[in-house]
């Protein structure tokens, strides 16, 4: 990786580059992504079938697209039992982690007759999208499982593309019965998302759509946001460590890496203080290259979207970290926790040296559901506020209102809202 000097000009562009990989950039497959969706709200099930048997080589239909019990028993025959154990450790922890999350109704009660509260009801159906085809990622189907079965969702479904055997990978399948899917379909990709959004003969319409997913994923699920809620329109992973003179050059090379490994799109960058550090994690990150698998991916990521950076100080290097807004920002500095209190934008932070980005990815407890191209300025995390929805409540009793009509309906005149006026004028005249 090129090391270079922080400045103004260099800041600016590497925003725009970064910028570059957001799903909102590629409008060209924005056509093909709106007719299938089209398609699959006017022909249902029929178009949900042959788009899985043009995108995915399985044939499926009405008798099959729904997982058996059957199958899902095969599935844990197949899986490694060492990987069930850690599957089921993994689950504990995130689980743990997203009950503090919990929301409750509350009510509050006035001598004056007024009574005000908040209800917190669950989403009654959720739609789960996993990935298929390149990689499989039972870590994906925990994160997004559990905070919607912790919120108390009443139904949970889970969409995933089959295999040209038509069937789920095995690890996907036990990976989701664990964590307490409901109803599992072989279906992906932007056809998956419209079934869901839409419903269709064989697959319910759900209040929200959850989970990563390719570009045509991100698009559709953009697309029917407004007809259903999302999570969000997740872009390429990316990371970003801040890091001085103490850091360990191993550690920081194979941090970047991991998340280099993800696609060509992912970012990987470091911004330090220490210009020698910079060198050495150059140094670490092609003596790694050497060994690892998916070197090819993480070479064209690191040419496109890799940076090393060296900044005058560590308040320019926050700053810089602040302005890029990363999914994952890992602290391995002398003083990690004073640089982690000025941090205001990131998806998740890690801190120290011994708390490597996959140790979220997997096992931590927090969700590895995260906020992508500099939306972390603004959005948070996947968790169980993302499966419950709230209601306000208001009771006044006769006297309550009494007390304060006059200033209701002065308000409502003040707007011109007679009406308004009225409604709460007939009460008292």
């Amino acid at each position: 990786m090129k090391i270079q000097y922080l400045d103004g000009n260099l800041r600016q562009n590497l925003l725009e580059n970064l910028l570059k990989r957001s799903p909102n950039q590629y409008g060209e497959y924005e056509k093909v992504v709106m007719e299938i969706l089209n398609r699959v709200k006017e022909e249902g099930d029929s178009a949900l079938f042959a788009y899985t048997e043009k995108f995915d080589g399985a044939k499926t239909d009405a008798g099959c697209i729904r997982v058996t019990e059957e199958e899902i028993q095969e599935a844990y025959r197949l899986v490694d039992p060492g990987l069930l154990k850690v599957i089921r450790k993994a689950l504990g922890n995130i689980e743990e982690y997203h009950a503090k999350q919990k929301q409750y109704s509350w009510f509050d009660s006035k001598p004056d007759g007024t009574m005000l509260g908040q209800k917190v009801t669950p989403l009654q159906r959720v739609g789960v999208y996993v990935p298929g085809g390149k990689a499989v990622y039972p870590s994906s189907v925990l994160m997004n499982i559990i905070p919607a079965k912790v919120a108390g969702v009443e139904e949970i479904i889970m969409v995933t593309p089959p295999g040209r055997d038509g069937k789920v990978t095995a690890n996907t399948l036990v990976a989701a019965k664990e964590a307490g899917a409901d109803v599992i379909y072989k279906a992906g990709g932007a056809q998956a998302v419209g079934a869901l959004a839409y419903g269709t003969e064989s697959i319910p319409k759900v209040d929200k759509i959850v989970g990563p997913g390719n570009i045509y994923v991100a698009l559709a699920k953009k697309a029917v946001y407004g007809h259903v809620s999302i999570d969000a329109v997740a872009g390429p992973s990316e990371i970003l460590v801040i890091a001085d003179e103490t850091a360990n050059p191993r550690f920081v090379a194979a941090d970047l890496l991991s998340q280099a490994e993800h696609d060509e799109l992912a970012s990987a960058i470091l911004v330090t203080t220490s210009e020698e550090l910079a060198k050495q994690v150059a140094d670490q990150i092609d003596g790694f290259l050497k060994e690892l698998s998916r070197s090819e991916i993480i070479r064209k990521s690191l040419d496109q979207y890799g940076y090393i950076l060296v900044a005058d100080s560590m308040e320019e290097a926050i700053e810089v970290a602040n302005d890029i807004a990363s999914e994952h920002l890992e602290i391995q500095t002398k003083d990690p926790y004073d640089v982690m209190m000025k941090i205001r934008n990131a998806g998740a932070i890690f801190i120290g040296e011994y708390s490597s980005e996959p140790l979220g990815d997997y096992f931590a407890g927090p969700n590895h559901v995260l906020p992508t191209n500099g939306t972390a300025r603004f959005f948070s995390p996947l968790s169980v506020d993302g499966f419950i929805k709230k209601s306000s409540i208001i009771a006044y009793s006769r006297n309550a209102l009494e007390a304060v009509h006059k200033e209701i309906e002065q308000f409502a005149e003040a707007e011109q809202l007679t009406a308004h006026a009225n409604s709460v004028r007939v009460r008292f005249s």
